[in-house]
């Protein structure tokens, strides 16, 4: 049985080598390649500021993370979820650079997130399916036609759930989703309203269009034409 986790983060800034921290963590929970209704989701206080920029991106406010735990609080059932899984992360560099400081911080010889996890990264597997084009989260939605219309601001766990949903019609067709709306699980006056309305399931069968009587006619009369030109060798019919 192959578990995997889904995993997005968010963070006080860009650069963890400017003592950035994480904030959010969301988790989904793969088995087989189904949604188990298994998650991780937590608030972080990061016991710094927050930038500009990226308070624009994820809309996650000081206020809002004043209560919250530190990362040494949370590190223990963060790891007990993701061990031994295989982690699924857009742009894994950045998020497990931010975990890799978070442990490390804690312990400096702790084991690097590779080393409890195999990871792999959405975004190479995009760029490898998709070269030359755009390969974000959100482009890969309207290419794989992922409903995300929910996502006005970035959330770990939305995003997590979000990018589940692609991962799994990107590495081979879609498989039962199985989770249904939740109620913000830190209570009203967090950061977003709404979370988390669940991608939809009901996606539209392909459409069968079959040949009328006359267009079967004249392709078995292009197939003869064939046939007379290659000595009656025709690979479209049977032998």
């Amino acid at each position: 049985m192959k578990r995997q986790v889904v995993l997005d983060t968010e963070t006080t800034g860009l650069e963890v080598s400017q003592g950035h921290r994480i904030i959010e963590i969301g988790c989904v929970e793969l088995l087989n390649r189904r949604l188990t209704g298994r998650h991780f989701h937590q608030y972080i206080q990061p016991e710094r500021d927050i930038d500009a920029g990226a308070l624009a991106v994820h809309g996650i406010t000081p206020e809002f993370l004043a209560d919250k735990p530190t990362f040494d609080r949370v590190v223990k059932d963060f790891l007990e979820f993701i061990e031994d899984a295989e982690l699924i992360i857009h742009n894994a560099p950045f998020d497990v650079g931010f975990i890799d400081a978070e442990l490390a911080r804690l312990d400096r010889d702790h084991p690097r997130t590779s080393a409890l996890c195999s990871i792999v990264d959405t975004l190479t597997l995009a760029r490898t399916k998709h070269p030359g084009q755009r390969n974000s989260l959100d482009a890969l939605c309207q290419r794989y036609h992922v409903d995300n219309a929910s996502r006005t601001l970035h959330g770990a766990l939305l995003d997590a759930e979000i990018l589940a949903d692609v991962f799994l019609i990107m590495t081979g067709g879609q498989t039962s989703l199985g989770l249904h709306d939740e109620p913000d699980e830190e209570g009203t006056g967090g950061p977003r309203t709404g979370r988390i309305r669940r991608l939809s399931t009901d996606r539209r069968a392909v459409p069968v269009i079959r040949a009328t009587a006359q267009e079967t006619e004249r392709h078995e009369r292009r197939l003869d034409q064939i046939a007379t030109h290659s000595g009656g060798t025709v690979l479209w019919r049977d032998s």
